[in-house]
């Protein structure tokens, strides 16, 4: 696409939290919009959702490439340490149960 409205920067964009996008003021009265998921996908055009505008965020790439693909951002913070707790429980479970056995294992050769 080469006629953008504008090109601003991520920075210059204010995150909405219900909506689950970044929002800009569009000369219409509207607002453009574009998710984090979009960003993930290094997709960098937000578009107004009243007229035909478009503008470029100018943004890195490299910090939404650890986006969900199932999440559009909108989630709380602290439930994602509650995922990092249970990671680390599941941690602690393994360590537990692991054995170390005193004789080397038995080798089984296969032949094709």
């Amino acid at each position: 696409m080469g006629a953008y409205y504008d090109e601003i920067e991520i920075e210059d964009m204010v995150w909405d939290a219900a909506k689950g996008v970044y929002h800009y003021p569009c000369p219409c009265g509207d607002r453009f919009e574009i998710s984090r998921k979009q960003l993930a996908n290094y997709e960098d055009i937000a578009t107004c959702p009243s007229c035909s505008l478009v503008i470029r965020v100018v943004y890195d790439p490299l910090d939404f490439e650890d986006e969900d693909e199932d999440s559009e951002g909108g989630e709380d913070e602290g439930s994602d340490e509650n995922e990092d707790d249970s990671e680390d429980d599941h941690f602690e479970d393994a360590l537990e149960k692991l054995t170390i056995a005193e004789s080397q294992p038995a080798v089984t050769a296969v032949l094709a």
